[in-house]
């Protein structure tokens, strides 16, 4: 099946990977970003599945609900009657779920458990935590029910960009290493899959100099690799302001006048300066822009939301997302 087959629906080919690894600079929103695709891509019937790895309970905090467990668990309903369910990957159940699916080890794996033995192995072999994770998701990503897939889409919300290319290439290592048995079957599928077109890796970022900088260092480690790289997701973007449109003091002061607000020297001069570096700050917002535009990845820019990531700031967003060019 064709790439651009496998994500019809509300965002046509678009979106139209299978699994969705969402990144970014830390304080960029990728958490809410990836929870809105989940949203955007559930829409009409579908149903998609947010997966967080890194133990912080982000989507549970986004949705307003309890932790998540290690299971795959209704979180929310997207328009047109789709749902979206969630899973907090956990790398000691992944590797009691492992040893109890490859070595029939399920007793014996709890065993281990309780002894610390697999906080232990985890540890001396940090690059086994890494591939336990993304194993999961690549489960998730493949199950059947059936003679359909259990999931339209699976979104990621995966480690920030100074770790992603590691954290999606350590499978690919470890199958190198691996000689043969099931860590070096189940690594290679893993591998296969990140690197196929059933996989897009999207980076979320602001329109600030460090993380530009991040994504741009993202993407040429990510294509370096032989990661298919998705799009740059431009989160709290504002309107822009008219070319060359600069507000003066007579205008400011006839505008607080006009609306019965102290118009005093003070003020005034105040927001004449507010005013200016405002301006100088968007110039070097669409300076930046333009270093994305040049990286030649589709540009998806999300708005600003004032009253913060709730609920209905997840909506808008993913209404944006489906609406991207």
């Amino acid at each position: 099946m064709r790439a651009a087959e496998q994500q019809a629906g509300p965002a046509g080919t678009r979106w139209s990977a299978r699994l969705h690894v969402v990144t970014g600079k830390g304080g960029t929103g990728k958490s809410s970003v990836a929870a809105a695709l989940a949203l955007a891509l559930a829409a009409d019937g579908r149903r998609t599945l947010l997966v967080e790895v890194e133990g912080r309970q982000g989507i549970a905090q986004l949705f307003g609900t309890d932790p998540l467990p290690y299971s795959e668990r209704h979180l929310a309903d997207a328009p047109g009657g789709g749902e979206v369910r969630a899973l907090a990957v956990d790398a000691e159940e992944a590797l009691l779920e492992y040893l109890d699916m490859f070595y029939k080890l399920g007793a014996a794996g709890r065993a281990l458990r309780k002894l610390g033995a697999i906080d232990f192995a985890t540890t001396i072999a940090p690059g086994l935590r890494d591939v336990l994770l993304t194993g999961k998701v690549k489960e998730a990503t493949t199950r059947t029910a059936g003679q359909r897939r259990t999931y339209d889409a699976v979104v990621l919300d995966a480690p920030p960009t100074g770790r992603i290319g590691r954290f999606l290439n350590v499978t690919a290592e470890t199958a190198r290493l691996a000689k043969v048995g099931p860590i070096k079957t189940q690594s290679e599928g893993v591998a296969a899959l990140l690197r196929s077109p059933m996989t897009a890796v999207h980076v979320v970022t602001l329109l600030e100099e460090m993380p530009v900088q991040e994504t741009v260092d993202a993407i040429a480690d990510l294509t370096s690799l032989g990661f298919g790289v998705g799009r740059v997701i431009v989160n709290a973007t504002r309107p822009p302001i008219p070319a060359g449109r600069v507000v003066q003091a007579d205008e400011l002061r006839a505008g607080l006048l006009a609306a019965g607000l102290p118009a005093d020297e003070r003020t005034v001069t105040g927001l004449a300066t507010e005013a200016r570096d405002q301006a100088v700050r968007r110039e070097l917002e669409d300076s930046l822009r333009t270093d994305l535009v040049e990286l030649g990845v589709p540009l998806t820019e999300l708005p600003l939301l004032p009253d913060g990531v709730d609920r209905a700031g997840l909506d808008r967003l993913a209404e944006a997302l489906v609406r991207a060019d």
